[in-house]
């Protein structure tokens, strides 16, 4: 029950942010990791347990800051709202938990669901948000707790609807008070509602758009940490690249498939390029940001996407080393996994092995080698999945 198990890595990033480990040993006791240290090191005895991943990379356990679990993210709208699974949100949101166990997701910050559900056991760590309430009078209160707020102050950035102006102070600082143990995220875009919410006191900013450098130092200062979703914007970009044959979204409506409008293109390419230069700076202002993906939104799909935010980070800027800090501890950090987040001694020994070396990721985060739990292979993801093929009624 003691024995130690010795895991051998070709590269560790160890997702604190600092350079990769090469030819790393980690030394793992009760699930935990004991010891990090170098493959030379590695005990030689016939009754030592050890892992040879040395033709591998070791990760830390991602974790996607903006999920909506019991949303498809189809580009068609009637798939979108669940109407094709025959309105079982139960079967859509095992299906989403699946794909991000497999692409090594392994905690969720969801702002659908209500509860954890059975199925998440083994899967991920979830965290679900509180619900909000419009009274008759317009007035919004809390109306169900869970693990975290989150305020939608001036509407998602690729909504249907025109965004909003934004809650102001008065209102979000009411709704904050009637929250008072656990962490609040407000999604604001724009100058004026972002600096509203950071006047109310919120804990995070969920996307951010145009919200400018002054409100960036703020966050650096205050500890406020960005949530920035800019796969949102490249994804409008993409779908208005195709000139309306799959969909053409941007940042005040959508137009249905085959109606591209003009000036979309534009539009969103000027979105994803300021969302880019702000995460540049935001860099530069040493602001805390999480990665989160808006996954269930039309086009964005739950796991594979986060490969997809972090190759944005990097485009911005950000090294391989710092992406995976903000794709994994600093989530972790914030939405209180205390069984994910960075490797390093005392912490739980559970990672993603990615085939090949460093260079190659997070390419290569997209079809995993393994994944370990607690120091040991996990019992739920295969490689290979079997494919099973359910006959039609």
């Amino acid at each position: 029950m003691n024995e130690t198990r010795y895991i051998v890595a070709g590269s560790l990033i160890d997702g604190l942010g600092g350079s990769a480990h090469k030819r790393a040993l980690l030394s793992v006791r009760d699930g935990r990791i004991a010891a990090i240290g170098s493959a030379t090191d590695c005990p030689r005895g016939e009754g030592a347990a050890v892992d040879d991943l040395s033709h591998c990379t070791l990760v830390p356990p991602l974790v996607d800051g903006s999920v909506a679990l019991a949303h498809a993210p189809s580009l068609d709208p009637r798939a979108h709202r669940g109407e094709g699974t025959g309105g079982n949100d139960a079967l859509l949101i095992a299906r989403h938990l699946r794909d991000c166990h497999d692409h090594g997701v392994l905690g969720l910050a969801d702002s659908t669901a209500a509860a954890t559900p059975p199925e998440a056991e083994g899967l991920v760590t979830l965290r679900s948000c509180g619900r909000l309430l419009r009274r008759e009078d317009g007035t919004l209160e809390v109306a169900a707790a869970g693990d975290f707020l989150r305020i939608d102050s001036t509407g998602d950035i690729d909504a249907d609807t025109p965004p909003s102006p934004g809650l102001d102070r008065q209102v979000l600082g009411r709704l904050l008070n009637q929250w008072p143990a656990g962490k609040t995220v407000v999604v604001a875009n724009g100058a004026l509602a972002v600096g509203e919410a950071l006047a109310a006191g919120c804990d995070a900013i969920e996307q951010g758009y145009l919200m400018g450098e002054a409100n960036l130092r703020l966050m650096a200062r205050d500890r406020v940490r960005w949530i920035p979703s800019v796969l949102r914007a490249k994804n409008g970009l993409d779908c208005a690249s195709s000139g309306g044959s799959v969909c053409c979204r941007f940042s005040l409506r959508a137009v249905g498939p085959g109606e591209a409008r003009p000036g979309a293109e534009a539009s969103w390419r000027a979105m994803l390029a300021d969302q880019l230069a702000q995460l540049r700076l935001a860099r530069s202002l040493g602001v805390l940001v999480a990665v989160g993906t808006g996954a269930g939104s039309p086009g964005i799909l739950h796991g594979e996407s986060m490969v997809e935010e972090m190759k944005l980070f990097l485009r911005a800027g950000w090294s391989l080393e710092e992406t995976l800090h903000c794709a994994s501890e600093q989530g972790a950090r914030f939405f209180g996994m205390d069984n994910l987040g960075a490797l390093a001694v005392g912490r739980p020994a559970t990672f993603l092995v990615a085939r090949g070396m460093p260079q190659q990721l997070p390419r290569k985060l997209a079809y995993l080698e393994g994944i370990y739990i607690a120091g040991r292979p996990s019992a739920a993801y295969r490689k290979n999945p079997i494919k099973v093929v359910h006959p039609q009624p």
